[in-house]
């Protein structure tokens, strides 16, 4: 019952909660049925005349009292107007449903009545600025008020979700304040009172209970926001501390180091530093630092922390040194942009690295361009690959220092050895005619050069182990005999090999040997 702490606690109760609500409004969209409802409020009650019944009027040329106005023009000189209020009434439908004709029940020809206790109507104007068409149901027929009335009795007009008339109503002998009612009888719903902020405001989009819901849900989310419930995946098997060497394949390079600043993470206290210059000097780094902690106080330990990568199997002479197998690396190569080939038979590889094809005019038409080949230097695995693999023999001797002019003039070509796959890349893309080998994505996204497939055959990860494609080679991981199973190295080894390095294996287009398809092929050797 890891899980069963506070804060998850907190979080499962906040969830459920935000499920209850969800599910009680949507049964009460389901089960509370609609109604039809009509809304009405007084936006306007104001006095036009100098004499209305609350007692306002003009003493000596003064306006006096809460119901006093300055009247000019037809308003002060007609004489019915002196205690005359003007009221503005907004009807509307703010239910969920429409209304007809045939939801007025009073069973008149009117569907509401509108009262004005205390005061008399002398005229009415009914104005629908946003539904026009809603006047056509006040035909010349429809007398409004009848002479002296408190009482306005309407038709019966339909209205649409939304919809609204107004009624600006001319009044006598009354204080302006006094209640106005709008009674009448809807079908499945009712006439109620409602309110605005402003005189114009439309009805709230939203329902009390809808807004409840909504405040009540985004207060979940917040809590679930500040409260987040990760699943935590374990540190990797035996995680362990102190400060661990990776050196050898700089082809493999890209995949170790992404993979120390996970383990990094993931274990802290540990440290994994990545020095790659090549395969063949990492198994002579790790053979020396093995010779030295045996000699020294840290025999005790069994082996030094160091890890060393090789494209294919070791040389010989090392038999302190124990493997591991860590992936299936296919490796590409590389040319020129300039030259207009992206397809070589394996003899044609050959004779180019015999210096027997020393322009690129004696495969391409056309083309006058020597051929020069960028190398690797003798400590890579990525070059011992290409010679077991490919070539079936050894690379010519170095010729050139500068990858570009000739130092050796018994040379029929000019080759040149560099340090790293970085450089044979750069160097490719930016001396006409070269071409070199790398590892797989090493070669992606550069411009300047292109990668050459090998009698029709391209390296792809799917596709080894039933492809003939010969540019591929096991990765091996090497320590100095068998590293004690609590140290930092053997800990990265695990989760280099089963652990988290699986993805990222995969992820630079290697295939993992721990995976049942590179079982069989790392099994095979």
């Amino acid at each position: 019952m890891d899980w069963l702490t506070a804060e998850n606690l907190i979080a499962v109760v906040t969830a459920l909660l935000g499920v209850l609500v969800s599910t009680g409004a949507v049964w009460y969209e389901r089960r509370v049925p609609h109604q039809r409802r009509i809304g009405y409020r007084v936006q306007l009650d104001t006095a036009i005349g100098n004499a209305t019944a609350n007692g306002a009027g003009v003493v000596a040329g003064a306006v006096t009292g809460p119901g006093a106005a300055v009247r000019r023009g037809f308003f002060n000189t007609s004489p019915d107007l002196a205690d005359a209020t003007l009221v503005l009434l907004r009807i509307e439908n703010d239910g969920a449903l429409a209304i007809g004709a045939e939801h007025y029940t009073d069973g008149d020809d009117h569907g509401l009545t509108v009262e004005f206790p205390g005061r008399r109507v002398k005229a009415v104007v009914v104005t629908a600025p946003d539904h026009p068409r809603l006047l056509s149901h006040f035909p010349d027929s429809w007398q409004g008020p009848a002479e002296g009335a408190a009482t306005l009795l309407l038709p019966k007009v339909p209205l649409n979700r939304g919809a609204h008339y107004k009624l600006l109503v001319l009044l006598a002998g009354g204080p302006i304040g006094s209640p106005v009612s709008v009674d009448g009888n809807i079908a499945e719903g009712h006439v109620h009172v409602n309110h605005s902020t402003t005189p114009d405001d439309k009805p709230p989009v939203f329902s009390r209970a809808a807004r409840t819901v909504t405040v009540v849900l985004t207060v979940c989310v917040v809590a679930l926001a500040a409260i987040i419930v990760r699943e935590r995946t374990p540190p990797p098997i035996g995680c362990a501390t102190g400060t661990l060497t990776v050196t050898g394949s700089t082809a493999f390079a890209p995949v170790v180091r992404e993979l120390a600043k996970k383990y990094e993470k993931d274990c802290p206290g540990s440290t994994v530093h990545v020095d790659a210059h090549g395969s063949t000097a990492g198994i002579r780094e790790l053979a020396a630092a093995g010779a030295g902690a045996g000699a020294g106080a840290k025999a005790a330990k069994g082996s030094p922390a160091v890890v060393a990568l090789s494209d294919g199997r070791k040389p010989g002479g090392y038999p302190q040194l124990r493997e591991s197998m860590v992936a299936v690396s296919l490796f590409s190569l590389v040319l020129n942009d300039g030259i207009p080939l992206d397809d070589l038979t394996l003899d044609q590889v050959r004779r180019i690295y015999r210096g027997e094809i020393t322009n690129w005019g004696q495969l391409v038409p056309g083309v006058d361009q020597p051929v020069l080949l960028i190398s690797r230097d003798a400590n890579s695995g990525t070059r011992e690959v290409f010679q077991r693999r490919v070539l079936g023999r050894n690379e010519l001797a170095n010729s050139s220092l500068n990858c570009e002019t000739l130092d050796d003039p018994a040379s029929k070509v000019i080759r040149c050895e560099l340090d790293s796959t970085e450089q044979v890349l750069s160097t490719v893309a930016r001396l006409p005619g070269a071409i070199g080998y790398t590892e797989l994505r090493s070669g992606s996204g550069l411009k300047g050069l292109h990668r050459v497939a090998v009698d029709g055959r391209r390296p792809v990860v799917e596709e080894i182990g039933e492809s003939s494609y010969p540019y591929r080679e096991i990765e091996y991981a090497y320590t100095w005999g068998q590293p004690p199973a609590d140290s930092l190295t053997s800990s990265f080894l695990a989760y280099l090999i089963r652990g988290s390095g699986q993805d990222v294996i995969l992820t630079h287009g290697h295939l993992p040997c721990s995976t049942p398809k590179g079982l069989r092929i790392c099994g095979d050797g």
